[in-house]
């Protein structure tokens, strides 16, 4: 299905990772220094055009070719000193290009490459200065504002808007400003049609034949979380903090106002909110090691309070060799101690779950941290943060710094998404917010997520970050097929991916188990292979010398019929895991090469898993 349409994907993704070398931002400016306008270009499709007006206003728009994938959108900040939204005068700029390389523990790969053209925009306002940093890239365009006061800076509001055409498509994600956690599913409708009100990020749009993801990047104890707000009577997004005032100082730089754009793989397939964070701040990461967890919660509530139920969630992990456990809340300190010793003996790390209030102050984590080292904890999930506030992101910081300190991997649960924090600390391995597995936990009454949701996420929310879905439950109150929901261990990427079903549903499934035991958590490439929001995902992503499919559909039954033009030269083994006609997961083996094409049926909601090895 869709042969010309995956053509064109991949030779335009080809163009955008060819973008080795950008061209200068080009401008052209009146005489007058005021009323101004400059054209931002890269290397690829993507151009943006920021203008001064007469009265001062600053307004940014983009494109991809030929469509504006932006209105002219309002740029500014107002501080408790100065509204640098307008009367601003263009004071100079500077230019470099930006190349830079880099790993991550995590994500889509963990090779990554940066090239950007960026450009420093500095304007001034009774006698202060506002400088407009914009960045420019195959796959996107992103600004931030600087405030270089030398004392405190105190933001009120931002001027920050997004005009997306009023036409567009959309994937918007409400936003619950009592809990703050992400945790609902998107709303999918044209731009003009949709409820005002607040999103969270990321919001994902189609306009004509092109694709933007507007999200935020670099995110620390400078700032808090911001949001996007839609004023239905304009059809603009405006950004929103989640404080009265955020407070810095000296000076002021923000994070980065994101816009990754491009068609839909070079969409899916995008490191920008890691290109745009701080570097990493750990030096020594040996000992942060990603991989698979069984988790008790989900099937048994009370498990966790019993040392005898974690052992055998240990030997469960050890006889199919998976990496950990995560205890969840109800352990007992009087016998973690032993649990801990007893998985080193197998072979098995522990994950220690941890409310956030446990350790919210310096001293708690000066005393509680190296304990639970000492005890040999692998990573602690820390729950229950529900804040965007700039409070909580100095909160996140300290544990950041604390967490490497004592070599400690993190996962937050009940918290903000990830904003390219995976790469200035590496250590944290995955963030939840995201509507997961725990709200399909049986129970009556209860009724399975929209099918839609699992198909839309792949494009939406685990495209900023990692996302602990806690993925493959079998026994769920679910939508998916059974091999979709085998899918959901390589559609779905997280650097400690939760298996979170019962030992017993595992192991009465020795076909999928199978597919769970080899599948890893670490990828060097990652490919859309085919893709719709919302309708299907099929990504391809690879582990050394082996690539593994994941396939998940919302909807009817259909024939799902893909390239592998993925793979390199020569021949390779595929075994596909597939929905059967009773229902269960069956296997098939094919010889295949890049020149091959993959046919599978697949059932209402359904999908398939597969591993390709190469032959020859």
């Amino acid at each position: 299905m869709h042969t010309a349409r995956s053509k064109v994907t991949r030779a335009v993704a080809a163009l955008a990772c060819a973008a080795a070398v950008l061209v200068p931002l080009r401008a052209a400016a009146a005489s007058d220094g005021r009323a101004q306008d400059w054209r931002l270009t890269g290397k690829g499709q993507v151009s943006g055009e920021l203008r001064l007006s007469n009265e001062g206003g600053l307004t940014l728009a983009a494109r991809h070719g030929a469509t504006t994938v932006l209105r002219p959108s309002g740029l500014g900040i107002r501080t408790a000193e100065t509204d640098f939204s307008k009367g601003l005068r263009f004071a100079g700029r500077s230019d470099r290009k930006v190349h830079e390389t880099y790993t991550t523990t995590t994500g889509r790969r963990t090779q990554h490459t940066s090239d950007a053209s960026e450009s420093t925009f500095t304007f001034r306002k009774d006698g202060r200065t506002l400088k407009v940093i914009i960045r420019v890239s195959a796959d996107g365009l992103a600004y931030r504002y600087v405030v270089p006061d030398k004392g405190t800076v105190t933001v009120l509001g931002e001027h920050s808007e997004f005009a997306v055409p009023p036409s567009a498509d959309s994937f918007l994600l409400p936003y619950d400003n009592g809990r703050q956690d992400y945790e609902s599913a998107h709303d999918h409708g044209k731009v003009a049609d949709a409820k005002a009100g607040d999103y969270g990020y990321p919001s994902l749009f189609h306009i004509g034949k092109s694709w933007m993801l507007i999200e935020e990047a670099d995110l620390n104890s400078s700032y808090g979380g911001s949001r996007l707000a839609l004023d239905s009577a304009t059809d603009r997004f405006k950004l929103t903090l989640p404080d009265p005032a955020e407070v810095s100082g000296p000076g002021l730089t923000t994070p980065w106002r994101t816009m990754v754009i491009g068609d839909l793989a070079t969409v899916t397939e995008s490191d920008l909110p890691t290109d745009l964070a701080a570097s990493s701040k750990v030096a020594d990461t040996s000992w942060i090691k990603p991989g698979r967890a069984a988790w008790s919660w989900w099937s048994d509530g009370q498990s966790p309070t019993s040392l005898d139920a974690q052992k055998k969630f240990v030997d469960f992990a050890s006889r199919e060799g998976w990496e950990y456990i995560l205890v969840d809340s109800g352990w007992s300190d009087s016998w973690m101690p032993e649990l801990t010793a007893y998985a080193k003996e197998k072979g098995v790390g522990v994950w220690l779950w941890a409310r956030w209030q446990t350790i919210d102050a310096q001293s708690e984590r000066d005393r509680l941290f190296p304990l639970w080292k000492s005890w040999g904890i692998a990573g602690l999930k820390i729950d229950f943060l529900e804040s965007d506030g700039q409070d909580r992101m100095r909160w996140y910081d300290a544990v950041f710094k604390d967490s490497a300190r004592n070599q400690l991997m993190l996962n937050f649960h009940g918290a903000t998404i990830p904003r390219g924090q995976e790469r200035t600390w590496p250590q944290l391995m995955s963030t939840e917010a995201v509507k997961g597995a725990e709200g399909t936990r049986p129970k009556p009454g209860r009724q399975p997520f929209p099918a839609a949701h699992y198909t839309t996420l792949p494009f939406t929310r685990n495209l900023i970050g990692p996302m602990d879905f806690t993925p493959v439950t079998f026994t769920g109150v679910r939508p998916t097929s059974d091999a979709a929901e085998l899918a959901l261990s390589v559609v779905y990427e997280s650097g400690v991916q939760h298996f979170a079903d019962s030992v017993e549903s595992y192991e009465s499934r020795p076909v999928e188990l199978k597919f769970l035991n080899q599948v890893p958590t670490v990828w060097d490439e990652t490919r859309l292979v085919d893709g719709d929001p919302g309708d299907r995902a099929v990504l391809a992503r690879r582990s050394g010398d082996t690539w593994y499919l994941g396939a998940i559909t919302s909807g009817a039954a259909r024939t799902l019929d893909e390239p592998l033009s993925f793979l390199g030269k020569g021949s390779w083994r595929i075994e596909v895991w597939k929905d059967g006609p009773d229902g269960k997961v069956v296997t098939e083996t094919h010889e295949v090469t890049q020149d091959s094409r993959l046919s599978v049926d697949v059932p209402k909601n359904g999908g398939f898993a597969a591993k390709l090895t190469k032959t020859g």
